[in-house]
C-alpha cells in the first residue's frame, strides 16, 4: 500500500481539485477507492508530519479525470452514495439518491406516526431501496415492501437491505407500481413514492451529468411530468385502509396539482410540505 506524508498527500489532493470539481465528491472518491476516510484527512490537516496510506493511487486519477471530463456521476463511479446515515450501492440501473428526498423518513416519523406501533408500508419504484430501508431499519415493528419495475433495481436494493441487517421486515417485488400489491388492497397503513416527476421540457435541459447516465425511467414523467403520479393517486384508495396515508415526492412547481388530485381522489388533511430549500416537494393526504 503506497505511503505518503500527509504535506505531501495533502499537495496531491490540491492538485486533483484544481482541475475542477467538488471537494466533497472527492472525498467520497477517495473514501470507496483509496481506503482514506474522512477521520484521517481531519487528522492530516492537523498533524501533516503523519503518514497517509492510501490504495490505488493512479486509479483515483483515472477515476477523478472520468468524473471531470465525461461527467460521470461520482456515486457511480464508486459505487455508492451516503444517504442519511447509510451507505448505499448504487449503478445506473438506479437513480442516485437526493439528500432532500431524506426529509420523507421525518415526515413519516414525525408527522404521520407520533407513536410506535406495528404498520404495513409500501414504497412504489424504490430504486436502490434507500427510503424502504431507512423506514424498515428504524421501525422493526413494521412490514414493509418495496416495488420496482426494473429487475435490476429490485436486486440492488435487495442487496442493500442484506448488507445492513439480517431482518426480515421489508422484501421487494419486481412490477409496475401498485401491480406487485393486488394481495393487498386495503391493507396498506402508509404508502411512499419518488415516482419520475419531470416535464418533458425540463427532462430535455438536465445537466450532462444526469441525463446522459441517470436511468431516463427513474427521472421523465411525462409531457407534464405526471403521468405516474396520477396513476398512483388514482389507484391508492384501493390499496389504502382507511386513514391510511400517501406520501408523494413531486417537482418542486407540482404541489398545487398534486394536493388537487389528492382532493379529487377522496384524501383528507391534504398538505404540500417544504424541502431544505423552502420548495414544495411532498404531498401528503390521509385517505377518508
Amino acid at each position: 500500500m503506497p505511503t505518503l506524508s500527509a504535506k505531501d498527500f495533502l499537495l496531491w489532493e490540491k492538485k486533483q481539485l484544481s482541475k475542477g470539481g467538488e471537494k466533497p465528491s472527492f472525498s467520497l472518491l477517495l473514501e470507496s477507492v483509496g481506503g482514506v476516510t474522512q477521520c484521517t484527512l481531519n487528522k492530516a490537516k492537523i498533524n501533516d508530519q503523519n503518514n497517509i496510506y492510501i490504495n490505488n493511487l493512479n486509479l483515483i486519477e483515472s477515476l477523478w479525470e472520468d468524473h471531470l471530463s465525461k461527467l460521470t456521476p461520482i456515486q457511480y463511479l464508486c459505487g455508492y452514495t451516503y444517504w442519511r446515515d447509510l451507505k448505499i450501492k448504487v449503478s445506473r440501473k438506479v437513480l442516485i439518491p437526493r439528500p432532500e428526498t431524506e426529509l420523507i423518513i421525518d415526515i413519516v416519523q414525525k408527522k404521520i406516526v407520533k407513536n410506535p406501533q406495528k404498520l404495513f408500508f409500501a414504497e412504489l419504484g424504490t430504486g436502490s431501496g434507500a427510503v424502504a430501508i431507512a423506514l424498515a431499519l428504524a421501525n422493526p415493528l413494521w412490514v414493509g415492501i418495496a416495488t420496482d419495475i426494473d429487475k435490476d433495481a429490485i436486486a440492488i436494493a435487495t442487496s442493500n437491505f442484506n448488507s445492513f441487517c439480517n431482518k426480515s421486515n421489508l422484501s421487494f417485488c419486481c412490477g409496475d407500481w401498485w401491480n406487485p400489491l393486488n394481495n393487498f388492497k386495503g391493507k396498506l397503513d402508509i404508502v411512499i413514492s419518488n415516482p419520475p416527476y419531470i416535464p418533458k421540457d425540463v427532462y430535455e435541459a438536465l445537466p450532462k451529468g444526469v441525463k446522459n447516465f441517470e436511468p431516463k425511467i427513474s427521472l421523465f414523467g411525462g409531457e407534464d411530468g405526471l403521468d405516474h403520479i396520477r396513476e398512483i393517486v388514482k389507484k391508492a384508495p384501493f390499496y389504502l385502509k382507511e386513514h391510511g396515508w400517501l406520501i408523494i415526492e413531486n417537482h418542486f412547481d407540482q404541489g398545487e396539482v398534486v394536493k388537487k388530485l389528492f382532493i379529487k381522489n377522496r384524501f383528507k388533511f391534504v398538505e404540500v410540505l417544504k424541502d431544505f430549500a423552502g420548495i414544495g416537494r411532498f404531498t401528503i393526504g390521509r385517505y377518508k
